[in-house]
């Protein structure tokens, strides 16, 4: 698949985008969980819930919130992917985490959750063809097309990857 021009998508999501590496959009994935996955085990539930600043999300609340754009992502790829045309709004990510119970859960529950939200879009991925990744939809009120969103579910947890190593397990 090739990578989705700056047309495909809004520009918000261009710091997602350039942040995947060249490669199959599947393979890419399954990479990131296997990384992600090393990266993080053996964390323990104490450093779980530090946080790097005062209005700062805990590291559970940030893979929370991963899990919880993977999610919607994944949902909008499939919608765009089979053709609907809905459109389909924005959400406030501050909002998710904070109605969210994410520090409440142990790390090992979340990394689970994201292991299986990762293999499930992974799974929707593989049954995506060219035709369908060019397909586009409409999110934020702005076009964008499955092939963006499947490069911009990459981009956003390489994005917080990143973040957990520097300030959360540095």
């Amino acid at each position: 698949m090739l990578r989705p021009s700056i047309e495909e998508y809004p520009v918000f999501f261009d710091k997602y985008v350039q942040k995947v590496s060249d490669g199959e959009i599947e393979e890419v994935l399954n990479e990131q969980l296997s990384d992600a996955l090393a990266l993080l085990s053996g964390v323990d539930d104490a450093r779980g819930n530090y946080r790097y600043g005062p209005d700062k999300w805990t590291l559970k609340e940030v893979i929370g919130h991963i899990n919880d754009c993977e999610r919607i992502m994944s949902y909008r790829l499939l919608r765009i992917a089979r053709g609907d045309k809905t459109p389909m709004q924005s959400f406030d990510e501050n909002q998710y985490v904070n109605a969210a119970i994410f520090n409440q859960l142990s790390l090992t529950q979340l990394i689970e959750e994201f292991t299986l939200i990762r293999k499930a879009t992974i799974a929707l991925i593989r049954g995506i063809t060219d035709e369908a990744y060019s397909r586009t939809g409409t999110v934020s009120d702005h076009p964008m097309s499955a092939r963006a969103l499947a490069y911009v579910v990459a981009g956003h947890e390489k994005h917080h990857m990143l973040i957990i190593k520097e300030r959360y397990l540095a």
